[in-house]
């Protein structure tokens, strides 16, 4: 009998999300691990490699609440959200190599993935300009009177640009479904968030905006996913957005080739006591939720899932150079 069979008939759900949340925080791990510290060194990797190490929780948590209508606009360090989704991890990696068989097929940045199919809406280097975009998606799912949402995770740098403030602001006069999540890791690029805003949180912002907003452990997946169903909730009954700030901290430079010098050594220390994964495999443990030995199996499956999809993008054959205008022009 395993832990969780062991578990009393009322704790079975919690223990079920946190098996299902380790499993998802840690792929993307494992993925973005296998992109940044091997493939991107081995040169295997086209474009420039930015991930979320240490901010798994925030779209793990927030991404399993959402309905399969909902449209979903991730981050650069949201990989999580694409996995829930339903992106095959091998689609990824081989949307990060440049080869046929990506999201894009070989087109465009590596991070620049999306599948309306899946209403997983790619993202825009200039990262608040989402924003915007995000509560049209969100007018259009009102016009429908469809019950979706529409989800947008943004930094807390991108609350200093003036495109997140106008979809705020459009958002909350139109009353429009559409929760806010701020993955708030302290440093935007190399800014660290006491010199680019006056106030003490994202969340501060919210009110001025008539906007409920909350400030959550962004390293506790198991709180992330309990105030994303709070703010779901809000959202579904036509009260207008709600905002979520999520703190937590980018444990990796800006980007593959940032050393993070820039960064006190000494947050990095403090921080990495609190990570994510370690948390919730020792809160699982601790509740009885999982036996070490679940917990290692967990992660084993999770390697050899990369390791098949490593192997899969490696195989697949780069895009003929015949196709290029394809998917640009529409049908005469």
């Amino acid at each position: 009998m395993s832990a969780t069979q062991a578990v009393p008939t009322g704790r079975r759900e919690e223990a079920a999300l946190a098996h299902k949340c380790l499993y998802y925080m840690s792929l993307m791990r494992e993925m973005e691990d296998r992109i940044e510290r091997k493939l991107y060194r081995q040169g295997k990797i086209v474009g420039g490699v930015y991930v979320g190490r240490g901010q798994e929780a925030i779209s793990t948590g927030a991404a399993l609440q959402a309905d399969p209508g909902d449209v979903l606009f991730p981050t650069h360090r949201d990989m999580a959200a694409y996995l829930i989704r339903g992106v095959p991890a091998g689609r990824i990696l081989a949307q990060y190599m440049g080869r046929a068989d990506g999201v894009t097929h070989g087109r465009d940045a590596n991070m620049h993935m999306g599948d309306l199919q899946l209403n997983v809406v790619a993202i825009i280097s200039a990262l608040a300009a989402t924003v915007p975009v995000a509560a049209g998606a969100a007018l259009a799912l009102k016009y429908l009177g469809r019950k979706n949402v529409a989800m947008c995770w943004f930094g807390e740098g991108s609350t200093s640009v003036g495109h997140w403030h106008e979809g705020m602001n459009f958002a909350s006069v139109q009353k429009l479904p559409v929760v806010w999540i701020c993955n708030n890791n302290q440093y935007a690029y190399s800014t660290p968030m006491s010199l680019q805003m006056a106030c003490a949180n994202v969340a501060d912002r919210g009110p001025a905006y008539n906007t409920p907003a909350e400030i959550i452990d962004g390293n506790d997946v198991l709180a992330v996913h309990q105030a994303t169903g709070r703010a779901l909730e809000y959202v579904r009954a036509g009260k207008g957005p709600y905002l979520l700030e999520c703190k937590t901290f980018r444990m990796t430079g800006h980007s593959a080739h940032d050393a993070a010098h820039y960064v006190p050594p000494e947050l990095f220390e403090e921080w990495g006591k609190l990570d994510p994964i370690a948390r919730l495999e020792a809160r699982m443990t601790a509740e009885g939720w999982a036996e070490r030995n679940e917990i290692d199996a967990i992660q084993a499956a999770v390697r050899k899932e990369v390791d098949e999809a490593v192997a899969f993008a490696e195989a697949s054959p780069y895009p003929d150079p015949a196709t290029l205008t394809d998917g640009v022009y529409g049908d005469q």
